[in-house]
């Protein structure tokens, strides 16, 4: 089986949502009108791509005066693309370290997991790395942390629990310091009291590393569940207002049919995803194409 299909197959239940209702839509079609495209722009609404990717790719087909439903859909495809594209971007990490990416977003998103994939990759390209469990708040995510530090030989900076996060960090980049480590990986917690609490924890946890090494953070990436569909969309709008986002990591698109959520936020927030989470195994937390993503999603399905 060919790499497209392998990801086509993780990301079945979108194909079905969109690219099927797109097909079911244009098979009863012999020409495209007005009353076409006004059904499509509900589809792709439907499939939780947005309203403003949804009027951006249909207005190219009516500027371009189609009249052959066929090439519709080619031309969808490439809009999508051409839309990923224009926001894609690598994580971007510089050769000294320790490197340092923070990790946010709410509870239940796969923050933690997460980590523990992007530590047990960065072990395999040979990077030491350090994880700050800054999540003094849930005891279970420190453990959790401490489990993939073992497997992934990550070391692990813990407080006891209720301990003050920036405190945490603080003591992990200067671990990851004395130890020459490539990675600093910070957790962070996905609940507080209050919104206002949760911010401003975070933006002090940015203080402590901006001051103490400065061009920190490198990355600060936020983990979005793609099965919440248009309420990520919202998460995403309100972590990036308020402490700045520099890329997305979007989870569980393997059981969702929600996974045209990854156009309404990068065409709306400008913001790349840059690692896409496609089911359990460390391989499934893939590294963001654009091409390769759409491409997978118009790969014929095939079983196995």
């Amino acid at each position: 089986m060919n790499f497209f299909t392998k990801l086509s197959n993780k990301l079945l239940r979108t194909k079905g949502k969109l690219i099927g209702d797109i097909d079911t839509l244009l098979s009863r079609w012999k020409k495209v009108d007005p009353a076409l495209l006004d059904e499509l722009e509900e589809v792709l609404i439907s499939a939780d791509t947005g309203v403003l990717v949804a009027e951006k790719l249909i207005d190219k087909i009516r500027k371009d005066k189609m009249n052959d439903p066929a090439a519709v859909k080619e031309a969808i495809k490439e809009g999508m693309i051409n839309i990923l594209t224009e926001h894609e971007g690598a994580l971007n990490l510089p050769d000294a370290g320790p490197a340092v990416v923070v990790i946010v977003g709410v509870n239940g998103t796969g923050k933690t997991t997460t980590i523990g994939k992007l530590s047990e990759r960065l072990r395999r390209e040979g990077k030491k790395v350090v994880i700050a469990a800054a999540d003094t708040f849930r005891a279970a995510a420190i453990e959790q942390l401490v489990i993939w530090g073992e497997r992934s030989g990550a070391t692990v900076i813990r407080h006891t629990g209720g301990a003050d996060p920036a405190a945490v960090v603080f003591d992990a980049l200067a671990a990851a310091k004395a130890r020459g480590a490539d990675i600093l990986i910070v957790d962070t917690a996905g609940r507080l009291h209050t919104k206002v609490n949760l911010m401003e924890e975070l933006k002090k946890i940015r203080r402590v590393l901006e001051r103490e090494h400065p061009g920190s953070p490198h990355e600060i990436l936020l983990v979005l569940d793609a099965t919440a569909g248009q309420n990520s969309l919202v998460q995403a709008r309100f972590f990036s207002r308020d402490i700045g986002i520099t890329g997305i990591v979007l989870t569980k698109l393997d059981g969702t049919a929600k996974g045209g959520i990854i156009f309404s936020i990068m065409e709306e927030l400008k913001i790349p995803v840059k690692m896409i989470g496609v089911g359990e195994s460390i391989e499934d937390l893939r590294d963001f194409h654009a091409k390769e993503f759409v491409e997978a999603l118009f790969e014929p399905s095939a079983a196995g």
